[in-house]
This record gives C-alpha cells, sequence and structure tokens, in this order.
C-alpha cells in the first residue's frame, strides 16, 4: 500500500566538545533506529559538539571538529537508507548558525539555520549565533573540501525549506521555535508538510514537562500531523540538567513517550503511523482548508527516497497513550540527583563531602546523593554496562557490583558534623540517624564530638567520626590530603604569630596552639592563615583556613560579605612585648553593616571585613 512510515527520535547525553564520544553516541542511536525499522532519526540540538559549549562556538576548531564527525557519519555503513537529521554549527558567509544537516546515503540535502534563537534565562544563543532571518528562502552553501570529497557536491541549500519525499513532506523546527506565538509549524502544516521535527537543548525546570508535552500536542491537534521531538538529557559540562522527554504525537495525541530522568546515554523512540490518518483528520477541518489555499507555500527540496515500503499491509500502527508524569516531589528527588551522577562521573572525582548540621539544607542534599545511588543501582540492575563500568572506575573496583543504594552511598558520600556554640544535641542526633539512614557512614563510632569553637570540631562519617581538629593533620607528602589538611589546622612548620582566627558571635577564646596576629584598623584584610595561593580553593570550599574571608569563597570575588560575619563578634589576638612576655588582647569589631563594600566594589582594604577597629 505505501502509506505507512515508521520514524525515530532520540535522547542523547551528550558531553560538550567530546567529538569522539558523541559520535559513538550517534551512530547507536542510528542502528538502534534502524533496526526497529525507522527510515527518519531525528537527534538533539547541537549533538555533535554538544549544546553547553559556551565560549567555544567562537573557535574556529569547533566547527571543524564538527565537520570532521559530520564526514564519519555521511561514510558509516549505518547512516545507510536511513534520513539522517543532526545538529551542528555552521559558518555561512562569515556568520555563524545553529544548523541541522540533513543527509541521506552520503548526500547533504539540505542545512537548515535555526530562525529563533533562545536568549532568555539561562540561554545566550544570541551571544554565539545568528538568526536565520529570511523565512521560506534559501541560499547556496559552499560546503569545505573535506565533504566535497565524500559527497561529491559543491553546493547544497542552506535556509529555510521542506523535504519531499515520494510519500511525504518533511519540515524542520529547532527547539525555540516551537514556543514562539506563530511556529513555523502552523504555515508548513497550511502547506501540505505531514511530518514536523524539532531538535531541542531544553534544561529541566519543575513541571516544564506539562508545557512542552501540551505545546507538541497542541501543534498537531488544530493541524494535524507527526510531531517529533528529540532533545537531550544529562548534564553535559555546566550547571543545567536536560532532562530528555523526547515524544512523538500524531494528531494530537502522544505515542511514544521518552523517559525523563534516566542514566542510559541513548534512548530511542520510534513510531508507526498510517500517512492516510492525517490526511483524512485534515480533511475534516474546514476552517483549515479555507487557510491552507491562500497560504505561501515552501520551497521544497526533493529526495528520491520513501518512508514507506510497498508491503506494509500487516504493520502495526503506534496506538495513542496517556503520558505518565512524575510528581513534584519525584522531579525535586531525581532531577538533581541525575545531575550529580553526571558530573560525578566526568570530573573524575571519588565522591562527595557533606558537612551535616541536623538542618534542612545540608539533609536535603545528602538525600539527593542518596537518591543518586538508588538510580545508580537501579540503572546496573536494568543490565546498563556504562554505568556500571563509570561506578568501578570512579571506586576503583573492578569487583564492585551496586546493589545496596546504602552501601553504595557508604562508598561514594562522606558526611560530617561540624556544630557551633548554637548546635544542640538534637541537631547532632538528627544529623547522625540521616548518616545511618542513607549509610554515610560512621555510626557508633564513639561519643558526641565537642561543639566546634575557633579550630575544634568533629568529622561524621567513614572512618572520621569522633576525630577532633586537633588531631595531627596529615600532608599530601604523609599519605593525606590537601583538603583535609587545610580542614583540620595550619602547616605545623609555619613560624608563630602569623595566624588570626575569627570567633563569630562568641566570646570563646581560641585555641592555644593557633598562635595569631594583631589586626590593626584599615589594616590587610583579615584572613584565616596564608595558604599558598593554590591551595586556597579547597580551604574556601571547605569553610576552613585560607587567605579570604570565612564563608565568601574566593578572595577575589567583588561583592558584600552578607550573613557569616554579620552582629558583633570578637578578635583575639597575641604578641610578645620587649621581655619576651606573651600578652593577648581583644579587638572588638562593630556589626557588620550593608554597606560596607569589598575592595573591588569601591571601599577600602581595611573595611572590608573589620569596617571598624576598637582595642579593650
Amino acid at each position: 500500500m505505501g502509506r505507512k512510515v515508521t520514524v525515530a527520535t532520540c535522547s542523547l547525553n551528550q558531553w560538550a566538545l567530546d567529538f569522539e564520544g558523541n559520535l559513538r553516541r550517534i551512530l547507536r542511536s542510528i542502528e538502534i533506529a534502524r533496526n526497529k525499522g525507522a527510515r527518519y532519526r531525528l537527534g538533539p540540538e547541537l549533538e555533535i559538539c554538544g549544546y553547553g559549549c559556551w565560549d567555544h562556538y567562537f573557535e574556529s576548531d569547533t566547527i571543524l571538529h564538527s565537520y570532521q564527525v559530520l564526514a564519519q557519519l555521511l561514510v558509516a555503513p549505518v547512516t545507510q537508507n536511513i534520513i539522517c537529521d543532526v545538529g551542528m554549527p555552521v559558518m555561512h558567509r562569515n556568520v555563524r548558525y545553529n544548523c541541522r544537516v540533513i543527509f541521506l546515503n552520503g548526500k547533504i540535502l539540505l542545512i537548515r539555520p535555526k530562525m529563533v534563537l533562545a536568549n532568555e534565562g539561562n540561554y545566550q544563543e544570541m551571544r554565539w549565533f545568528a538568526p536565520w532571518p529570511r523565512s521560506r528562502q534559501a541560499e547556496d552553501h559552499f560546503l569545505p573540501r573535506m565533504i566535497q570529497k565524500l559527497t561529491k557536491q559543491d553546493l547544497v541549500p542552506f535556509g529555510d525549506l521542506v523535504l519531499a519525499t515520494k510519500d511525504t513532506c518533511i519540515g524542520t523546527e529547532i527547539c525555540e521555535e516551537l514556543w514562539t506565538p506563530h511556529s513555523p509549524h502552523i504555515d508548513m502544516g497550511l502547506d501540505g508538510v505531514e511530518i514536523f521535527t524539532n531538535s531541542s537543548g531544553s534544561h529541566h525546570v519543575l513541571r516544564k514537562a506539562h508545557t512542552r508535552v501540551d505545546l507538541v500536542n497542541l501543534a498537531t491537534l488544530k493541524n494535524g500531523g507527526i510531531y517529533l521531538m528529540a532533545n537531550q538529557k544529562g548534564c553535559d559540562g555546566g550547571r543545567l540538567y536536560y532532562d530528555g522527554c523526547s515524544m512523538i504525537s500524531v494528531n494530537g495525541s502522544t505515542v511514544a513517550q521518552g523517559a525523563q530522568f534516566s542514566l542510559d546515554d541513548v534512548e530511542v523512540l520510534t513510531a508507526t503511523v498510517d500517512l492516510e490518518d492525517i490526511r483524512s483528520y485534515r480533511a475534516e477541518i474546514s476552517s483549515r482548508n479555507l487557510m491552507a489555499s491562500t497560504v505561501v507555500p515552501y520551497t521544497r527540496v526533493l529526495v528520491d527516497f520513501a518512508l514507506s515500503c510497498r508491503n506494509d499491509v500487516l504493520l502495526s500502527t503506534s496506538e495513542p497513550i496517556t503520558w505518565q508524569f512524575h510528581s513534584l516531589g519525584e522531579e525535586i528527588s531525581l532531577g538533581p540527583a541525575c545531575w550529580l551522577w553526571d558530573y560525578l562521573r566526568r570530573s573524575e572525582q571519588a565522591g562527595f563531602f557533606l558537612p551535616l548540621s541536623g538542618g534542612l539544607d545540608s539533609s536535603a542534599t545528602a538525600c539527593l546523593v542518596y537518591s543518586m545511588c538508588r538510580q545508580v543501582c537501579q540503572a546496573v540492575s536494568n543490565g546498563n554496562k556504562e554505568v556500571l563500568a563509570d561506578v568501578q572506575r570512579i571506586l576503583n573496583r573492578d569487583d564492585f557490583l551496586p546493589q545496596d543504594p546504602q552501601k553504595l552511598c557508604g562508598q561514594l558520600l562522606t558526611t560530617c558534623y561540624m556544630a557551633t556554640q548554637n548546635s544542640s544535641r538534637d541537631t547532632y542526633n538528627k544529623a547522625q540517624e540521616l548518616a545511618e539512614q542513607i549509610g554515610s557512614g560512621g555510626s557508633g563510632q564513639g561519643p558526641a564530638p565537642p561543639l566546634l569553637q575557633a579550630s575544634d570540631g568533629a568529622v561524621v562519617g567513614r572512618g572520621f567520626w569522633g576525630r577532633s581538629f586537633d588531631s595531627p593533620a596529615l600532608f599530601p607528602g604523609a599519605g593525606g590530603t590537601l583538603a583535609f589538611s587545610a580542614l583540620v589546622r595550619p602547616p605545623a612548620s609555619w613560624k608563630p604569630g602569623r595566624w588570626t582566627c575569627w570567633s563569630a558571635l562568641t566570646d570563646a577564646a581560641p585555641s592555644p596552639q593557633l598562635p595569631h596576629q594583631p589586626q590593626h584598623r584599615y589594616g590587610r584584610q583579615h584572613h584565616h592563615g596564608d595558604l599558598p595561593r593554590d591551595h586556597r580553593q579547597d580551604a574556601s570550599v571547605l569553610g576552613a583556613w585560607g587567605k579570604q574571608p570565612r564563608g565568601c569563597g574566593h578572595a577575589e570575588r567583588a561583592g558584600r560579605h552578607g550573613g557569616d560575619l554579620q552582629g558583633a563578634g570578637r578578635l583575639w589576638e597575641t604578641e610578645e612585648d620587649g621581655e619576651g612576655r606573651t600578652i593577648q588582647h581583644v579587638l572588638q569589631t562593630r556589626q557588620h553593616v550593608e554597606g560596607d563594600l569589598y575592595p573591588q566594589r569601591g571601599g577600602r582594604q581595611g573595611e572590608t571585613l573589620l569596617p571598624e577597629v576598637l582595642t579593650e
């Protein structure tokens, strides 16, 4: 009969600038699509180079390597007899565009540039790309010589065109174009386009999936047709998590749904649709037919290929399904957990370190790590070999098989309890109970630690329970770590008289092991010691010793200090008089005011943290 078509869309966990890995995942998705009988494959936005390349788009190497990947796709045997739609940046007449490159059997059919760029919130596409301004128009694009040798084509169409196969017509949208008031699919549908495709790089926002599904279904509800959406998934190196949710819709109903939170790097959806269902659906809408008779037509690129086959009588079509949405709590639990997993395995770190206070913030963060461990164990039980390999590489154990989320959490998460004078036994017990429930380790290994003051503290979890900061620090040369050395105490080899200690909101004197240096009015910036410059980041992250305000992060970050030193506190100092005797003084600061700025914002160096110092 030649009326039923099978099409495929996919979600790929691409890495920014990982051209070899991205190529493997693209080829794998095409192979899966072909094995499922699809003759059209759609991929996510900018899938060749990865969406989150940011200012690397300015580099010509990014476009060069994208063409090198495209060259391998053109000659790959798996790409034969299937229309492949891939995304990459393209330079056309010295202007950079976000494009879809559509090819078949080693020939490029069309390069379609993005017409509406996302430039709000987390998106900055106008910084790197220009929108294609001419609707329904195209120009000749000169291919690079490496592509010319493979395709035997010098010129290919570049612009807003549609593909006309032997049995149907295909139109392209890219991400943001679906969200505009007058999307291209409206005029395409009126002009007879039956299959719409949308390649997206849409990140996760709570309840955003509802809006995305509604937009896709409404696109075909009023106008009829098949709508394919492909979306990236995972963390590709930045702060965002792309949540997949690829889908296929027919005449206003969803027929294929992709996972929103998954650790699978490649997910392919297919659907088989009878083209006569689209044509009969449109024929019944008289108002659409009146508008279609006056629409400005699109230029068609003729393709000597058919998506359907002759013997399709016994081929069953895809039935409508009800979209299964996650609850709000599930989205909060699963989305950040997936991001944590991608960030952990790609940063090649050994796990997470988290101070537990017994409060809501730290407890919620610990639960997210445990949620990550649950998803990892579930993925391994489902046969995901990539996740298993990542776990074994992170733990450096080839024989490890993650089956219990608690045991895995005990390997990946180290928790600690760092109390203050305001902490209570109740917060300690809550932190201990949570650590035991999620398996972060250390439960029952000694008595409760003392309250953390100027230089005291205790680490809770995986071998550190009950250990005081007064214990000898082990530096990297002695089998320890830089982070733990900075957290526990300053180097003992450093000369006395160089350490200052801020005891915020308390009158407790600092530990006698730490000599202190006097601070003077408008003197140098108050700091917690003089760690070497390359060590300061570790110290600031841990809130320990480093040449920067406690709680502020990097010293060069401009802005107001905020809450960590609000209120009156006491600064203790020691110095020696002329006869070698040690004299202690207390320097008291006034309340930290909102107007005190860092030097980069107009303030003076000494005023940054010590706006006024008085001697008692």
